[in-house]
Formats: structure tokens, C-alpha cells, sequence
């Protein structure tokens, strides 16, 4: 689940602190045990620890925190905030940057409690979000910025289109106001979802009857794509025809990267992955 917000964070730091809140009182207090501190290194996410994050996401003008949990093998549970100060100077030179929070979870967290539990969770989440756009779905889970990991994921990434890739910094960015792309949960706030004529305007768009469209407080939506996300499979015919069609209704406000691009990923492959939904 992540979210982008077009607020600086001293605007945000209340909201994000009630969303990391909802969060753990979903997964529970302890799916979360390590937190990041300024050199990257890992610190146990005890009462000290604690202590730390609280004063990161009380700073007056910018805040990063990044916690998982405790598992040597994999980051089955994350938090990543990029609470940035959007002032004009900074904006002069990232004229389309973001602040960004998000959250992740294991896909056996949603096989055992359920896919109705989880998009609560995320409505729940976002309630107390200003976001311009957020997602929730499948993702790669990984850290393209190692060495050979791209290299992995680039061999599965067009074949299992409804995967997401871990962009958060980059995209946060250069997201602005734009929409990242169809994702099982795709959440729209303003303004592009009053220039789709609105939550009304929107469904009347959307034609497949397994996609529904909710409306939420502040004038914001979020489109659900089915009872339960998926990953599709190119080779099995299985090419996600309602993320297809949501994804050609935003089309004209769908985030597009610029030409170059980092984390180990070649500029025209990830492009055409970034289309997957359009081509």
C-alpha cells in the first residue's frame, strides 16, 4: 500500500503517525522490530527505538523512517515514510516531488485473515491520508538496488503484469499530482479524480462488473479490480482485462518517467513495463 501526498510533511506528520497506528493495530505491535537509522544500518525497534521514530515524525520540516521486522530471510512487513519539506526552493529544482508513506504486508497475511480484512485495512489507512493517488496490490519484494536483483525481476516483471515494482523513493520524486497506474486497489484523490467527473463520473467508465468504485471523504475514490488482487500470466492468457480497462480510462493522467531511469533498470524496458497495461 503506498501513498503520495502533495504536502510537505510538517502538513502530514499527524496523519502519517495515525496511519502507522492503524497499521500495527491491524498486523499486530510486533510485526514490526527494526528501524534504519541515518548511516542505513539496522537498530532494534524497541522503547529507545521507538523514542527515535516518534521524534523523526515529529521534526518540524522533513522526516524518513524505514522499519520491518525482525525475519532474516525476508522484509514480510515494512514501513517506509518520505516526508518531504516542499518549499519553493526545493520545488525549483523537483518540481513534481512528493511526500510518500508506504505499507507492506505478507500475501499469508492475506491468505489467512482475507482480502475484505486487507482493503479495509487500506481504507482505513488512507482515511487519514491527504493523497493525491495511492496503490494497493502485489509487489515484487526486493531491493532492486542490488546487484543482480533487477536483472532477476526483469525476467518475470511482463509476464506477471498485476506485480508492482518498490519504487517508492523514485517515484515519490516525480509522481505530482498523476495517478501511478491500475493496481488491484487504486486510490484517487484530487485532482484528477473531479476531471474524471467524480466517483459517479468514473464508474460510469468502467464496464467489467467485477470492478467496483467507492467513494471516500474529502472527494477522493478507490477502484477495487476484483475480490482479490492478482498477479496475471502473459503465457497463461491471464492478462488482467480490468486492469487494462482502468488503466486506458486514466491514461491521460497516468504517471510517465522520464527517459532515464535508476535502480538498475534499462530505460526502454521500463518504459514498456510501465505501458504493460496500455499496449
Amino acid at each position: 500500500m503506498t501513498f503520495y501526498m502533495r504536502h510537505s510533511h510538517a502538513e502530514i506528520s499527524r496523519a502519517v503517525s495515525q496511519s502507522l497506528e492503524t497499521f500495527l493495530r491491524a498486523v499486530g505491535a510486533d510485526a514490526l522490530g527494526l528501524y534504519a537509522d541515518e548511516a542505513g544500518d539496522w537498530q532494534l525497534l524497541d522503547d529507545t527505538g521507538w523514542s527515535v521514530i516518534r521524534d523523526r515524525l515529529n521534526h518540524p520540516r522533513r522526516s524518513y523512517a524505514k522499519l520491518t521486522d525482525t525475519s532474516d530471510v525476508e522484509d514480510r512487513y515494512r514501513f517506509t515514510y518520505e516526508g518531504r519539506w516542499l518549499d519553493p526552493s526545493f520545488l525549483e529544482t523537483e518540481p513534481d516531488a512528493t511526500s510518500a508513506v508506504s505499507f507492506w504486508l505478507p500475501t499469508e497475511y492475506l491468505e489467512e485473515h482475507g482480502p475484505e480484512r486487507v482493503r479495509n485495512m487500506a481504507i482505513e489507512i488512507a482515511s487519514a491520508l491527504p493523497f493525491c493517488s495511492g496503490n494497493a496490490g502485489l509487489s515484487f519484494n526486493c531491493d532492486l538496488g542490488l546487484m543482480g536483483v533487477a536483472r532477476e525481476v526483469r525476467k518475470l516483471w511482463m509476464r506477471y503484469p498485476g506485480m508492482d515494482l518498490p519504487l517508492l523513493h523514485w517515484n515519490s520524486l516525480r509522481m505530482g499530482s498523476r495517478v501511478r497506474g491500475p493496481s488491484w486497489l487504486t486510490f484517487l484523490g484530487q485532482p484528477v479524480l473531479g476531471e474524471l467527473g467524480g466517483t459517479v463520473g468514473l464508474q460510469a467508465r468502467l464496464r467489467s462488473p467485477r470492478t467496483t468504485v467507492q467513494a471516500l471523504e474529502g472527494n477522493r475514490g478507490v477502484v477495487t479490480l476484483g475480490a482479490w488482487p492478482e498477479a496475471g500470466d502473459t503465457q497463461q492468457g491471464q492478462i488482467l482485462p480490468e486492469y487494462r480497462e482502468l488503466a486506458h480510462v486514466l491514461e491521460p493522467w497516468l504517471f510517465r518517467p522520464p527517459p532515464t531511469h535508476g535502480e538498475n533498470l534499462p530505460p526502454d524496458e521500463f518504459l514498456r513495463w510501465e505501458r504493460r497495461f496500455l499496449e
